[in-house]
């Protein structure tokens, strides 16, 4: 039986944005298992997708080009058998693997000296580049110059077996009622964190009017600092930052009441489960790389020095985030919280 391979990229909210590709190809091979070569730390969320067969971990670091490392990795490959492959990073170290694998059909946006590696080459206007969804959903059909953004972008779709959330619950010896996930990290860089004393405040008011929600902090090992900050003022709320899985993490938002994030790879899988999310852009452009979903708010001021791309506030004051007031979160979170 002939496969697909796609290639991850190495970010998280990249990889959920990736999902409407694989439903695209999906609907034009139905019959085909789709195989996923990724990071250890974005695995579990391609194993949260229905289309995926098989998830191959990556075994090459960071940086490196380990080539005698990239042509066991291909060998193992070509014993697949795989008809297509589909490369997401623009890098020529993710193209010499499929094309040391021999796999005939290498499909890819136009990279850094990737010519006859990816032989179905995709091109991207700079000028007006497309939301992440779209640009990497394109790769399925043949190359254009150009591609209008639709009236409603592909929304990524993730699953989680209720048997996961409820293991999660129990190991982190969790109490099993409604909760709201903070997510008050980035991954990018602080300009894109809206302020840990914000997120402190909006806990003291979600358990003031709802003490019978929990409210769950979570991120990787690097947020916990951030999160302990906000526990120093909202004692009540759990610092899971650093305790969790990812696949554990992604459990626990499949349940919950609400999401509150700032722009990051939390905020696309909470979309991505379907959960009412609370978004909150500063720095980075909502236009670009949204949360894909109907029950998603967008908080966004779109003030004159934003959106700047920045990882540090160039001009010190982050306006475009510390003048997003918890109020204006709490506004559309107590309907969400109603809802549920």
């Amino acid at each position: 039986m002939q496969r697909t391979l796609v290639i991850s990229p190495n970010w998280i909210g990249d990889a959920v944005m990736a999902q409407p590709l694989l439903r695209r190809l999906r609907e034009l091979h139905p019959d085909r298992p789709i195989d996923v070569v990724a990071p250890t730390w974005v695995a579990p969320v391609w194993r949260a997708m229905r289309e995926v067969d098989t998830v191959l971990e990556s075994p090459f670091k960071h940086g490196a080009l380990q080539w005698k490392e990239r042509r066991a990795f291909a060998k193992i490959l070509k014993a697949r058998g795989y008809a297509d492959s589909y490369v997401l990073p623009n890098t020529l170290k993710f193209a010499l693997i499929p094309w040391l694998a021999g796999i005939p059909r290498r499909v890819g946006y136009k990279g850094e000296m990737r010519y006859g590696l990816v032989n179905v080459m995709h091109h991207d206007d700079k000028t007006a580049p497309r939301p992440m969804a779209q640009f990497y959903q394109a790769l399925a059909d043949a190359p254009v110059r150009t591609l209008a953004r639709p009236e409603r972008l592909p929304e990524p779709v993730m699953t989680v077996a209720p048997a996961d959330a409820q293991a999660a619950l129990a190991r982190l010896q969790l109490p099993g009622g409604a909760h709201v996930v903070f997510a008050p990290g980035a991954e990018f860089g602080p300009a894109k964190r809206w302020p840990s004393a914000y997120f402190a405040e909006l806990a003291q008011t979600i358990l003031a009017h709802r003490p019978d929600v929990q409210v769950l902090l979570l991120g990787s090992p690097k947020d916990r600092a951030v999160c302990d900050e906000i526990t120093a003022i909202a004692p009540q709320a759990h610092n899971l930052a650093g305790s969790t899985s990812l696949a554990e993490a992604i459990a626990l938002i499949s349940r919950a009441a609400a999401v509150v994030t700032n722009d990051s790879g939390l905020m696309h899988i909470g979309a991505a489960l379907g959960r009412p999310v609370v978004a909150i852009y500063g720095p980075t452009d909502p236009r670009h790389t949204p949360p894909l979903s109907q029950l998603a708010q967008i908080l966004w001021l779109h003030i004159e020095c934003s959106p700047c791309q920045q990882r540090e506030c160039p001009l010190g004051h982050q306006n475009c985030m510390k003048q997003i007031l918890p109020q204006a979160v709490w506004q559309p979170l107590q309907s969400m919280l109603a809802a549920a």
